[in-house]
């Protein structure tokens, strides 16, 4: 870049930013939203992670207009609406499973929940903006204030009311391996934090009372830290081994089967069929485990000892059968309750190990609002699922200990192993089972096994992921995939089980706690630029 260049960027920046400050009423709120939106483009599946830049420092001079707490918020409402409507719009496809029951619904679930969520980035920009009326003006105090409050509120969002962290902005370095390894040291959370921080440096080029130099060295220091992290990232994958557990070797199905016809009453013995068919099918070396997806066995098989010995015949001889499926028992006043649960069972038909969800999905197996909404959960079909212990350790017959994971149970960073405290000893690999046949050929999929994947780089530690249509695959504990079925495919995956890291990375040992520092170092940072201001 040239002198010439260095001085007419920010004058060019100056008059956007001049522009966009200068919107008022419903142009301002449409132009939140439509950079809320371009922000979700940096996201899996697109992962166009260079459009925050334009993003992020639009959203900053929108707010520099704000003259009001309202407006402050609005604006970053508005922008977290776009945002989490264009990245959310799959949800609304698991109404079309049974449209004609949850029409009713079908608002709710596309625009209900970016509503909810929106409200999280407008507390963030409300934040940065009170701030700012007390002297803070602009500058890269700014832009260290506005990296800090949204990863704030953006943490916040993964933890209140059962917490929803998908889609967080970290997750779009999920196409870049070597940057992805910071989360093995500050979490997705913290990598969101640093990227949210890059991301609005150029807002500090169109700011007159930020010299040019110092505006501009910002800017290259920002990119030179991701430089780094990047390469430090690919030092790591260099060194990274390609072990694997001695005398396993996994099968994983996916049996592609339509969510209209998962549960319907004349297809459920069939679909159970197909997947033994693709079970027993040869392979090049000898299986010793086999796992279905979330609820791939539609019955209850704690009472169906045929059902049971059927599976224990394409059970591997010495091995297991790991497979999704429902359960029911009864409650202490003999009603019934429903679990979505694994179960492991040998060559014998004998079930030999069992875990239950722990995390369950609001609306979707159970209803939060039942006093108002006198409705049943739409995944149960009309029931509500209970929740189980967890995280737990299960022992399995010729495995390591697994940490087992039922549909989006993985994208709770920190929350997939058990406590060191609880005394069964750490995991060594993770097991996740589900069912993202009701989003079809959406994002959703694409984004669920990227954020599956961030959690073995974080934890280090690797990941198995069964999925009824995909994305089915094997992550080692350095976040490569070893093996995969592409979505929508029909067809089984062999692959052995790479181990786990020797010890935690620094992430398995301290959690957030290496995030929690950094975002306090910021605000400290931020506040302190505002006071010399």
């Amino acid at each position: 870049m040239t002198v010439t260049d260095m001085t007419t960027t920010p004058a060019r920046l100056g008059r956007v930013s001049a522009g966009l400050a200068g919107l008022t009423g419903w142009r301002r709120l449409l132009a939140a939203a439509g950079f809320g939106g371009l922000a979700t483009l940096a996201l899996p599946p697109a992962g166009a992670v260079p459009l925050l830049l334009i993003a992020f420092p639009g959203l900053l001079w929108l707010l520099d207009g704000a003259r009001t707490k309202r407006q402050a918020f609005a604006v970053g409402w508005f922008f977290g609406f776009g945002h989490h409507l264009l990245g959310l719009y799959w949800i609304s496809a698991a109404l079309f499973t049974d449209i004609e029951r949850f029409w009713w619904a079908l608002p709710l679930s596309a625009a209900g929940l970016p509503i909810l969520l929106a409200m999280f980035t407008g507390f963030a920009t409300l934040l940065v903006w009170m701030l700012r009326g007390r002297g803070m003006g602009q500058g890269l105090g700014k832009a260290v204030l506005f990296a800090a409050s949204w990863a704030l509120f953006e943490w916040l969002r993964g933890h209140v009311f059962t917490g929803f962290p998908w889609n967080l902005v970290g997750y779009g370095w999920t196409g870049v391996l070597p940057v992805l390894q910071g989360v093995s040291l500050i979490g997705i959370c913290g990598l969101s934090l640093l990227t949210v921080l890059v991301a609005s440096l150029p807002a500090c080029l169109a700011d007159a009372a930020v010299p040019r130099r110092r505006a501009w060295g910002a800017l290259a220091a920002g990119l030179a830290l991701f430089a780094a992290l990047g390469a430090w990232g690919g030092l790591r994958l260099a060194g990274a081994s390609d072990a694997t557990v001695p005398g396993v070797r996994l099968r994983l199905v996916q049996p592609a089967i339509d969510q209209r016809l998962k549960w319907a009453a004349g297809e459920r013995v069939r679909n159970v069929q197909q997947q033994m068919e693709l079970s027993a099918a040869p392979s090049s070396e000898p299986i010793t485990h086999v796992i279905w997806a979330e609820t791939a066995v539609p019955l209850f098989l704690d009472q169906d000892a045929r059902l049971r010995q059927a599976l224990g015949s394409v059970t591997p001889p010495g091995g297991l059968l790991v497979t999704g499926v429902p359960r029911m028992e009864a409650g202490p006043e003999g009603e019934p309750l429903y679990y979505n649960s694994l179960a492991a069972v040998d060559g014998s038909g004998a079930v030999t190990g069992r875990f239950d969800k722990f995390h369950l999905v609001p609306f979707g197996e159970y209803m939060p609002l039942r006093r108002w909404l006198p409705v049943g959960a739409i995944a149960g079909n009309g029931a509500e699922f209970s929740a189980g212990p967890g995280p737990v350790s299960l022992d399995l017959k010729g495995l390591p200990p697994v940490s087992p994971l039922i549909c989006y149970e993985v994208i709770f960073p920190g929350a997939v192993l058990p406590a060191a405290e609880d005394g069964a000893g750490r995991p060594r690999w993770m097991l996740n089972l589900t069912n993202d046949a009701w989003y079809g050929n959406t994002a959703g999929p694409y984004q669920h096994f990227a954020i599956a994947r961030t959690r073995a780089v974080e934890e280090g530690m690797p990941l198995v992921r069964v999925a009824n249509t995909g994305i089915s695959g094997v992550v080692d504990s350095h976040g490569r995939v070893t093996a995969m079925l592409p979505l929508g495919h029909r067809g089984v995956v062999d692959a052995a089980l790479p181990e786990a890291l020797p010890t935690p990375t620094l992430y398995g040992r301290v959690g957030d706690g290496a995030f929690g520092l950094l975002l306090m170092t910021c605000f400290a940072v931020g506040l302190r630029a505002r006071h010399r201001r």
